[in-house]
């Protein structure tokens, strides 16, 4: 049975200011509405793909709102990042929420982005294979490069709180075999106009299973789009449908290769190809039903993009998936 998280890019139309704040009161929402978590995504430089460069600062301030709701980072992208400075700001975070920060990871980066950040090395998959050990040894006090310093101050257990994301098999048998959680995206690549998410993944969780080290419990949280109405709001909750999940659509490739053209899909259509799961109560909790994946993760955790209803909606949306679309699935809420 999984427990339910919120995930937010802070997109939000406003200025970074009011994302902010939005987040933070959406974050709060969760919390009231039972979830277990809330999760932000870090971007840099892409204000269209996320609002939130850094995540300590905003983490630390969800941190002090809130008192129960687990925090996490969906993800911080490693190879932008000096590792042992990540280690630090992510202990310092965990020891201000009383341990409730959650630590998601992931090696993708344009050699562009590194570019602008200074690294002469813009190999992302090799960057993430040298920093991921160094991180590792810096949460566990081990002493750094070839000096006897070790990381202060230390949160005991968190290293054993990393999630590593992935759309590969290849990239669930390195996180089942470090003993990490595995992140899963609302999309999988190559999907088909009609083909459910859930099925695709199942695949990608079977190899996580089956690679996990020994005697350590799997965790696998599956990401997904969510946006829950009531039916008076329907029109004003599919303003973007035709803009942005269109776009979502497009930037895809069919597993031909062959590019998607939004305009030869229906609005029905749209939706299940981006994952989008949207409607009423009761039609949502009937379309997540048919998610195998996310029956199998031990982790749902929604988010509104693309479909991105505005803040108000999006409160409304948190009520009713913690207070009725969960329970009548009957995923773990908190009581």
């Amino acid at each position: 049975m999984p427990r339910i998280g919120f995930f937010t890019r802070l997109l939000d139309e406003g200025t970074a200011a009011q994302r902010y704040r939005w987040a933070l009161e959406q974050i709060q929402q969760a919390e009231r509405a039972g979830f277990a978590t809330a999760w932000v995504a870090q971007h840099h430089f892409d204000a269209d793909e996320g609002g939130l460069p850094t995540p300590w600062p905003f983490l630390g301030a969800a941190a002090q709102a809130t008192s129960r709701i687990r925090l996490g980072t969906a993800v911080v992208t490693l190879p932008h990042e000096n590792p042992v400075r990540t280690a630090e700001d992510a202990a310092v975070l965990d020891i201000l929420s009383d341990g409730r920060f959650e630590f998601g990871i992931a090696p993708g980066a344009s050699p562009e982005n590194l570019a602008a950040l200074g690294y002469e090395n813009t190999n992302a998959r090799e960057r993430f294979n040298q920093d991921l050990p160094v991180l590792r040894a810096a949460l566990a006090g081990e002493p750094l490069g070839s000096t006897d310093k070790v990381m202060q101050p230390l949160s005991p257990g968190l290293g054993e709180r990393i999630w590593q994301a992935t759309f590969s098999a290849n990239g669930a048998t390195r996180a089942g075999q470090a003993g990490d959680g595995l992140m899963l995206s609302r999309i999988q690549p190559g999907a088909e106009v009609g083909e459910l998410v859930g099925d695709l993944q199942m695949p990608i969780i079977e190899t996580y299973r089956e690679h996990l080290t020994s005697g350590v419990e799997p965790r696998i949280l599956a990401s997904r789009t969510a946006v829950v109405i009531d039916e008076e709001n329907r029109s004003a909750a599919l303003k973007h449908l035709r803009t942005r999940v269109a776009h979502l659509a497009e930037r895809n490739l069919r597993s031909n290769g062959e590019p998607i053209n939004a305009a030869d899909l229906s609005d029905t259509e749209l939706l299940r190809y981006t994952g989008t799961y949207f409607g009423t109560v009761d039609e949502v909790a009937e379309q997540l039903a048919e998610d195998k994946a996310a029956a199998a993760a031990t982790e749902v955790s929604f988010q509104v993009h693309s479909l991105d209803p505005g803040h108000e909606l999006t409160m409304r949306s948190l009520e009713l998936l913690g207070t009725q679309v969960a329970p009548a699935l009957g995923w773990s809420v908190a009581g």
